[in-house]
């Protein structure tokens, strides 16, 4: 293993999956959604492929962008694994969400597991916005979901009490089959309302010993609920509805926000 790597490039990345495993209902959420746009969809952050490849298992035509090449390389290993007509129904754009041009447009777009965080101001969130809006059609749908930040979490971890370096999980290493512990410490910077997060991946053989650790970093903008609300309709949409959870609950500050809205 390597060190002080971001995330989602290089041998961090091999550990998304492992990880990263998703929320409680959003592959099916996703999918659904992509069964009722009736024509193509397209997913910002499409990272490896974990909602693209069901959506296109799904019988529906997808297109996927991100930015990392690491994880569209995982991405395109996971849909070689599939049948090849459902393989056929997805392509994997590499591209940045704040300015991307695919000379298409699609009934639907996506942007899944908090994906939108990974834009870090306020400028950048209106430019993803507005390449999205431009890439839709006529009455087109975005469907995203983020989460909603959490003022006691935030407080907790402000200040010298601050939580330190503390264990987050654990999961066999894909390669070696080694049991992988995951360390994480979190900074929040309200000013500039950003998180940023230091994971360490610390391999562990079968006595027990250390042989190999990562150092990876994690930085996400977090966006408030009706500062969401005006960015989706300051970059030409409008509104359709706004859940707490992929099962259609309500919205609950400090949990999820899940926004349906419409090129208007």
């Amino acid at each position: 293993m390597t060190t002080g790597e971001p995330y989602y490039r290089g041998a961090a990345a091999r550990f998304y999956d492992c990880l990263s495993t998703g929320l409680e209902g959003d592959i099916a959420f996703y999918v659904e959604r992509a069964r009722e746009a009736d024509g193509p969809v397209l997913e910002l952050g499409c990272g490896t492929g974990r909602i693209l490849a069901p959506i296109a298992e799904a019988g529906c035509a997808i297109s996927g962008l991100d930015l990392s090449a690491d994880m569209l390389e995982q991405a395109r290993a996971r849909l070689a694994e599939m049948p090849p007509g459902a393989a056929a129904r997805a392509t994997l754009e590499r591209g940045d969400m704040r300015d991307f041009d695919l000379r298409r447009r699609f009934a639907l777009a996506i942007i899944p597991y908090r994906a939108f965080a990974h834009l870090m101001t306020p400028g950048d969130q209106m430019a993803g916005l507005a390449r999205i809006r431009a890439h839709l059609e006529p009455g087109g749908r975005l469907v995203m979901n983020t989460f909603d930040p959490s003022l006691p979490v935030i407080a907790a971890h402000l200040g010298p009490g601050a939580p330190g370096l503390a264990p987050m999980a654990a999961f066999p290493h894909p390669d070696t089959g080694n049991t992988v512990q995951v360390w994480a410490a979190r900074r929040y910077e309200p000013a500039e309302q950003v998180v940023r997060e230091t994971r360490v991946f610390e391999e562990l053989d079968a006595s027990g010993r250390t042989v190999g650790r990562l150092h990876a970093r994690v930085r996400l903008r977090y966006t408030f609920r009706f500062e969401m609300q005006h960015l989706l309709e300051r970059c030409g949409f409008a509104i359709e509805d706004l859940h707490g959870d992929f099962a259609g609950g309500p919205f609950r500050a400090g949990g999820e926000q899940v926004w349906f809205a419409r090129a208007a």
